[in-house]
């Protein structure tokens, strides 16, 4: 079942009345992400009300993809409603494997000019909103949508440049596997996801995973937060997606 398409205010009103109503996540500050994320965001989760971009980053095709759907996926498995706003390539098929369950997942491909009133009247029901963000966004626009985001206790995340975000998610470099003397098949990629922010946030971190993969997530330590000898982050499996 493919996510559910919304073009307009009729269509969008009907899709937020339902996604308002009570779910087994909307009692808990924090949505729950992958075990190994964790550690990249302030209470260990999508903490509700809070911004939490996802750069675009400046590498083609490096991952930022998965990582949106790696941040979805845990909450919309515990019953959390999930849209995603101006992304019409984003794949539904793609979003399922990783596990978003399509039936609490609106798709919003092409809101037009006046996105802000659509991503504003998505927040008033929807539990996590991600929005492809425009080349420009004026800072009263973006203050005024993540006001709204932490009085609503819903999450928005911006994909793409947005300033005053309280953690910035971003893949940062990657590293393909497979090849060999120059033979084989590109089977892998190790990438690096780094997370900056405010407040809780402030220290920079990094972690370096495998797109896909079966091999050890390795957290890398930073001066201020070495990680004990011996101490190893568990396995991650992201689909390569983007």
């Amino acid at each position: 079942m493919a996510g559910r398409m919304v073009v307009g205010s009729a269509a969008l009103a009907g899709l937020v009345r339902p996604a308002s109503a009570p779910d087994p996540a909307a009692g808990h500050r924090v949505l729950p992400v992958r075990s190994e994320l964790t550690g990249l965001l302030p209470g260990r989760g999508l903490r509700r009300g809070s911004t939490i971009a996802v750069g675009a980053g400046q590498l083609r095709h490096s991952g930022t993809t998965s990582l949106l759907f790696a941040l979805l996926a845990e909450a919309s498995r515990a019953g959390s409603w999930c849209a995603v706003v101006g992304m019409p390539t984003f794949g539904a098929g793609a979003a399922a494997e990783a596990g978003i369950a399509l039936d609490r997942l609106a798709l919003v491909p092409q809101p037009g000019p006046d996105w802000p009133t659509v991503v504003a009247a998505l927040i008033d029901g929807v539990d996590v909103v991600v929005i492809a963000v425009p080349a420009t966004v004026s800072a009263s626009v973006a203050s005024r949508l993540a006001a709204r985001a932490r009085q609503r206790g819903c999450v928005l995340v911006p994909y793409g440049r947005w300033d005053g975000a309280d953690v910035l998610l971003q893949v940062v470099r990657g590293v393909w596997d497979g090849l060999g003397a120059g033979r084989g098949r590109l089977r892998r990629r190790e990438v690096t996801i780094s997370a900056r922010g405010r407040g809780a946030a402030a220290r920079p971190k990094e972690v370096r995973v495998w797109l896909p993969g079966d091999n050890l997530t390795r957290t890398i330590p930073t001066p201020a937060t070495a990680t004990p000898a011996g101490e190893r982050t568990p396995i991650m499996h992201l689909r390569s997606s983007g």
